[in-house]
């Protein structure tokens, strides 16, 4: 089984970028399938562009834009992707990363799946302080890189003592295209919504409004890095009421307007 060593990853590099213990890759695939194989160290995938299926020893995933997995080192897996541009962006920490900031890494086994959109939120600064690249963009993807090591953590701590409406609420929120007034969530539920109001962020780490606002926010980022689509049309895509309202969100996130921030992503 072929073994890639740091800085490693199959495909085309558009950027490498070197930090302190870590590397980040901005990757465009190439190869119509990549047999079984396994990483020196522990990285991220986030698909940007196309399609792509992954398969490793416990699970399967059909990634499509917006799709994050997190690779514990030598988890070996394979990829097939199909005949169009497919385009990843990779974090990959060495030892030292996580020994520098007292993160365990045996708290994160095999593969994981995230779709937390408060970590994606996070991942897409990080995507976004890479194309910057000023004397502050270090300083802030290893802070946001802390917040995702804690909010998995946290997730999985408290897993076990979760009532069984807030799994279903986040494949709902994630999943499902409707109604996300507080009344036809609670419905759906069969909970009454001071209820939900009062225990979602709780459970959520953010307020039920803030959740869904990432959740389109993080839409419109995936769907602006694609190029495929004008400002109007992911405007109307992701649910915003009009575009003062998509840029005035998008720029309280990202402290830039969609234009700008497709400006600086090249």
């Amino acid at each position: 089984m072929n073994k890639l060593k740091t800085g490693e990853f199959y495909g085309v590099h558009y950027k490498k970028s070197a930090f302190d213990n870590l590397i980040i890759t901005d990757t465009e695939y190439t190869h119509s399938k990549v047999d079984w194989h396994y990483h020196q160290n522990p990285y991220f995938t986030y698909l940007l562009q196309g399609k792509l299926f992954e398969s490793n020893k416990k699970d399967s995933y059909y990634l499509e834009p917006g799709n994050l997995l997190f690779h514990n080192w030598q988890d070996a897996h394979y990829n097939i992707k199909p005949p169009e541009f497919t385009r990843g962006f990779h974090i990959e920490l060495n030892e030292k990363w996580f020994s520098t900031f007292n993160i365990q890494i045996t708290d994160f086994e095999g593969s994981i799946n995230l779709k937390n959109p408060i970590i994606k939120n996070l991942m897409n600064h990080i995507f976004f302080d890479t194309k910057i690249n000023d004397q502050y963009s270090s300083l802030s993807i290893e802070s946001n890189l802390i917040d995702i090591f804690n909010t998995i953590k946290e997730s999985k701590k408290e897993n076990s003592e979760k009532p069984i409406w807030v799994n279903k609420l986040k494949e709902l929120l994630i999943e499902e295209k409707m109604d996300y007034s507080l009344k036809s969530l609670s419905s759906k539920l069969g909970i009454h919504p001071v209820h939900l109001s009062r225990e979602f962020n709780r459970y959520f780490g953010t307020s039920l409004g803030n959740y869904i606002r990432l959740i389109k926010l993080n839409r419109a980022f995936n769907l602006i890095t694609s190029k495929r689509f004008s400002m109007t049309e992911i405007c109307y895509q992701c649910g915003f009421y009009d575009q003062s309202h998509f840029i005035s969100n998008f720029k309280r996130i990202y402290h830039a307007t969609p234009t700008e921030f497709l400006r600086k992503i090249g």
